[in-house]
């Protein structure tokens, strides 16, 4: 029987912008996943909640993003729990969900020296596989180094993957609607409508 795997990416998506998908479309690429699937946190403890839109909305954004990709889908799992969001909670209950299925966390390579001071990062190695994405111009051996370190320590299964550089943040796209400029190739189109629509990010 065939082992599904399953590419999962999470963030705070606020908004969800073309690097985001770029990404997301490359790592399902270069691991022949079957899908990948994106979910908006909730509450975000490592973000001040002030510049952060409600999780609704940051949700319905996402949808949009992907309503017209058969290989991506948006999960409103975190936004409905309560409290403070953890990514080994969302890892363990999807491998729970989905027993036959192989799940891999997403995120950028930096993000593998600050893992051991999530939330159980023990438990976030059981449930899944990493997939960290490298930048060019990183320090690869570096970034070796710390995956064999996390591995030897936790079991952990991670693999690397070089992607491109792209100057796109979220933070730079609220700055520029604030401003009253263009976002217009920063974000799917029908994101930005959506946010013209609404009025968003303009406090």
């Amino acid at each position: 029987m065939h082992m599904k795997k399953i590419g999962v990416m999470g963030g705070t998506f606020n908004p969800i912008h073309i690097g985001h998908m770029m990404l997301a479309e490359a790592a399902r690429d270069e691991f022949s996943l079957d899908e990948i699937w994106l979910i908006p946190t909730g509450f975000s403890y490592m973000k001040n909640p002030r510049d952060v839109l409600s999780a609704e909305e940051r949700y319905r954004m996402t949808c949009l993003a992907v309503k017209d990709n058969d290989k991506m889908r948006c999960l409103d799992m975190e936004i409905r729990r309560q409290g403070r969001t953890y990514s080994y909670e969302t890892m363990e209950e999807l491998k729970d969900s989905f027993p036959e299925t192989e799940f891999f966390f997403l995120v950028g390579a930096d993000c593998l020296f600050a893992m051991e001071s999530w939330k159980f990062p023990e438990r976030l190695f059981r449930a899944c596989s990493i997939i960290a994405a490298v930048r060019e111009g990183t320090d690869m051996p570096k970034m070796e180094r710390k995956r064999l370190e996390l591995e030897q320590r936790y079991g952990a299964i991670i693999f690397l993957f070089s992607f491109r550089n792209l100057e796109i943040s979220s933070t730079d796209i609220r700055e520029r609607i604030y401003g009253g400029k263009s976002i217009r190739y920063l974000v799917p189109d029908i994101v930005m409508r959506y946010i013209e629509k609404n009025g968003l990010y303009k406090y």
